[in-house]
This record gives structure tokens, C-alpha cells and sequence, in this order.
């Protein structure tokens, strides 16, 4: 047991073991993705090996330069004192008010980031990686360029140093920004039907959203809510319809496999 957990701790304990446990996994989600959820794909012709290779790569590149581009943005400002906790317990209340500004603040950072990097030179050498696949699966999260991970991450280190949190409010930043990218980009819809039917639920972008962004390129530039999409006209006209589109397969699938058995009248 001792050598297991030696192995496994020097292969966790740098970048390219790292990627390696971050890819196996990866592999591993995506095929029972493929596996389970199949008649959940929102573009069930999309899948290009090509696509997958390049993935790897240029996730590969980007493990390991943006730990150092945002390790050294991180250490700047800790060295200048700049980022600072508040090590006081807090009340859940308070936890939830700078989550939500934080929240906030992320959604509108990266979409104004987002629309300027889809513009001339920022577009060639800073999105155009994440750009390469046109029907997004969970790699595509990691598949963008350092510059990219830089103003994307860069966010949590200058949010901290502009405003003393709690430490308890941390954690759900992290995972918020963790689940949010590998759900957008895991080609499948789970959300119900009348998600984009209800006033409170409208608002908080699915993965149809961003599928869509992959695909017709100019429209849902939103990353946690679709508020400044709507405000700004950049929400695709067509998204909500084919967001029920998606829903309706699930609801009638081909008479002939079901004929079969192989598929099941889904719920949602």
C-alpha cells in the first residue's frame, strides 16, 4: 500500500503526472459519456479523432505554462501583500454575498474578455486553440492557449486582491469555476425542458449555450449566465428553439430502436 501511495503521490506531485491523471480521467468521463448518454449529444455527429488528438496537445502546453503564467501572477501579488483572507468564521449569509459577487464579477469579466478575443490578433493568438474543435467534450476545457488561461484564471487573483474574503467562501469559487467549464463543454444536455421557460432559470447558461458557441462561432459569448448575451443581442436567436429540439429527441426517439429495445422513453 505504501509503494501505491508513493507512486501515485510523486506522479501527482508534477505538471506531467498531473496531466496524465487529468487525461486517464478525462478519457474515462468522456466514454461513459458517450457510453450512458448518447441520446443526450447535442451534435450526435460531432465527434472528430483529429479534433481529440489536438485536444491533448495543446491541453498538454497549456498545463504546463498557465501553472507558471498564473503561479507567477499569484506570487506577485502575495508578495506585495496584496492578497489577503479574512481567517474570522462567517456567517452563511456573508459566504453567499461575496459568492455571488464574485460570480458576478467572473460572468461580466469573461464576457467582455471573451467578445475582445474574438477580434483581429487576439482572436489569432489567443483564442483561436479553443476554436480548433467546433463540437466541444470535456478536453476542449483544458484545449485553449496559456494567454487564454492567463485572463480567464487570471481573475481569482486580482478579485482577491482587490477584496478581503473569507476563507470559507474559496472553495466554492474554485468548484463553481471547475464544474461550470467541464459542463459547457461535455457535448451533452442534461438540464430539463422548461429550463429556458422559467423567468429564474433562463438566465444561468447550459450546455446547448455554449455548444452553440463552438459552433456558429459569434453568438453566446456568456460564461456563467446568459444576462449580457441577452443585453447585447449576442444570444443566437435560434438557441431556445433548438434547445427544445434537443429535448424533443429525447422524448421521441427512432421508432426503430425502440423497436428493438435499444432505447428507452427517457424521462426528463
Amino acid at each position: 500500500m505504501e509503494q501505491k501511495h508513493s507512486f501515485f503521490g510523486q506522479l501527482a506531485g508534477n505538471p506531467v503526472g498531473r496531466f496524465v491523471i487529468l487525461l486517464v480521467t478525462i478519457t474515462f468521463l468522456v466514454s461513459v459519456l458517450h457510453i450512458l448518454f448518447r441520446s443526450r449529444k447535442i451534435q450526435p455527429d460531432g465527434f472528430r479523432w483529429k479534433a481529440i488528438r489536438n485536444e491533448v496537445i495543446f491541453a498538454a502546453i497549456n498545463t504546463a505554462l498557465s501553472g507558471f503564467f498564473l503561479g507567477g501572477l499569484t506570487n506577485l501579488l502575495n508578495s506585495h501583500h496584496l492578497i489577503q483572507f479574512n481567517p474570522a468564521p462567517a456567517a452563511w449569509y456573508v459566504i453567499l454575498g461575496e459568492y455571488a459577487l464574485a460570480f458576478a464579477l467572473f460572468d461580466t469579466w469573461f464576457y467582455w474578455w471573451h467578445r475582445l478575443m474574438h477580434i483581429g490578433a487576439m482572436y489569432t493568438f489567443v483564442h483561436k486553440i479553443h476554436h480548433f474543435s467546433t463540437s466541444p467534450n470535456l478536453l476542449t476545457t483544458f484545449s485553449v492557449s496559456p494567454f487564454e488561461s492567463l485572463i480567464n484564471g487570471g481573475f481569482t487573483p486580482l478579485f482577491t486582491a482587490a477584496i478581503t474574503l473569507h476563507h470559507q467562501t474559496m472553495p466554492f469559487i474554485g468548484t463553481t469555476t471547475i464544474l461550470m467549464g467541464l459542463y459547457v463543454h461535455c457535448g451533452h444536455e442534461f438540464l430539463p425542458r422548461w429550463w429556458n421557460k422559467s423567468w429564474l432559470s433562463k438566465w444561468f447558461i447550459t450546455a446547448t449555450f455554449h455548444d452553440q458557441h463552438h459552433k456558429y462561432f459569434r453568438w453566446n459569448f456568456g460564461g456563467y449566465t446568459t444576462v449580457w448575451d441577452r443585453l447585447c443581442g449576442t444570444m443566437r436567436p435560434k438557441f431556445e428553439s433548438d434547445f427544445d429540439m434537443i429535448k424533443a429527441r429525447l422524448r421521441a426517439p427512432d421508432a426503430a430502436q425502440l423497436a428493438a429495445g435499444r432505447v428507452a422513453d427517457t424521462p426528463i
